[in-house]
């Protein structure tokens, strides 16, 4: 039964892609930025919706209320698919995530990345996707979206820990902004390249803001992964 309502969800996640992504690309000469912003979310809203009918997959938020008004860096822990979704449907409209340029070249998907204006680098680019995200990354916080970004750079299984990259961290030394911490589960529930959700309660929580102005990026890096690897082994490690 799990693997079928697993396989029942990825149609309809699928299905929603395709049309939410449709839109946004779409709407892309008619709506503003902001409103097509939020069609992108209503996509991460409408599939956590999917995921707790169809898969029993539901998620609970901690310090939420740590999440402050004003646009800042949030560097989230990344074990699934799960929290791409999550994070696109929780955090404010106005979201530039860092990923990688071949997502940019998904059919309709890869679209309305492109159409959201992210900062798409060249993983193997070392010294120069850093100073793209540093430059880029300090436009679009200035133009008050949140700048989103997964410091280990892949998914990481749950128990493991991947290479912290400096990148976003550069970006908050330069640009002063704080940077919001998030850790969870999801990896327990919906594993890298796995097809089954098993259903359960993923744990999601936000930590204090890191304060960078005035900081190096090393020592801004190391507080960001102590505070999410700490966070994350403190969650549950198995099914509830």
């Amino acid at each position: 039964m799990v693997y079928l309502r697993s396989l029942l969800y990825m149609v309809a996640m699928a299905l929603s892609t395709v049309g939410f992504g449709l839109a946004v690309v779409a709407t892309g000469r008619v709506l503003s930025w902001d409103r097509r912003t939020a069609i992108a979310n209503a996509w991460g809203t409408t599939n956590l919706w999917l995921l707790r009918v169809l898969c029993g997959l539901r998620y609970r938020l901690t310090g939420w209320e740590n999440l402050p008004e004003r646009p800042c860096i949030v560097m989230a822990k990344h074990q699934s698919a799960w929290e791409t979704i999550a994070l696109r449907g929780l955090l404010p409209n106005g979201q530039c995530w860092i990923l990688k340029q071949e997502l940019l070249r998904v059919p309709v998907f890869g679209w309305a990345l492109a159409s959201m204006r992210p900062i798409a680098i060249d993983r193997n680019a070392g010294t120069k996707a850093i100073k793209q995200v540093i430059a880029e990354g300090t436009a679009a916080l200035g133009e008050g979206r949140w700048v989103v970004v997964f410091p280990e750079g892949t998914r990481v299984a749950p128990g493991e820990r991947g290479k912290y990259n400096i990148g976003g961290a550069m970006l908050a030394e330069r640009s002063g902004y704080p940077i919001v911490p998030i850790a969870h589960n999801a990896g327990v529930f919906w594993r890298r390249r796995a097809l089954v959700k098993y259903p359960g309660t993923i744990d999601l929580v936000v930590g204090p803001l890191i304060p960078t102005e005035g900081r190096r990026a090393t020592a801004i890096i190391a507080d960001v992964e102590n505070w999410i690897e700490s966070t994350v082994a403190s969650l549950p490690q198995t099914g509830n």
